[in-house]
């Protein structure tokens, strides 16, 4: 894992650091359940800035190069518009699209409403 350079991470509450000052990130696990805040230890800082986001969340920030963060909200924008129209389509157009290509619309808004999470 590496630690993308000069980007600003976002902690929460308006809160911003850059990635190469972050020096450990620690989930907070009492009170309000794992994944939900974690204490980002900050160089130059003596106690640990508490942030809204998960662990998960601000080290895949921290790892993640911007391009490659932008493409990923590009296709998780575009899987998105798809599920809108996929969900809008009618009973009998599904019936008829699951006879002739053997597609299931409700199997592929569930697959595509899991990878979004």
């Amino acid at each position: 894992m590496r630690i993308q350079t000069g980007q600003l991470v976002a902690l929460g509450y308006g809160t911003y650091v850059r990635s190469d000052e972050v020096v450990a990130v620690q989930p907070i696990t009492d009170g309000r359940g794992p994944g939900r805040r974690s204490l980002v230890w900050v160089r130059g800082i003596s106690e640990p800035m508490v942030a809204s986001r998960s662990e998960g969340a601000i080290v895949d920030d921290l790892t993640t190069p911007v391009e490659e963060a932008a493409r990923m909200t590009a296709q998780r924008n575009a899987l998105r518009r798809l599920i809108g129209v996929l969900d809008a389509i009618s009973p009998g157009v599904r019936r008829i699209l699951s006879e002739e290509t053997d597609t299931d619309i409700d199997e592929l808004l569930s697959e595509s409403n899991r990878v979004l999470g």
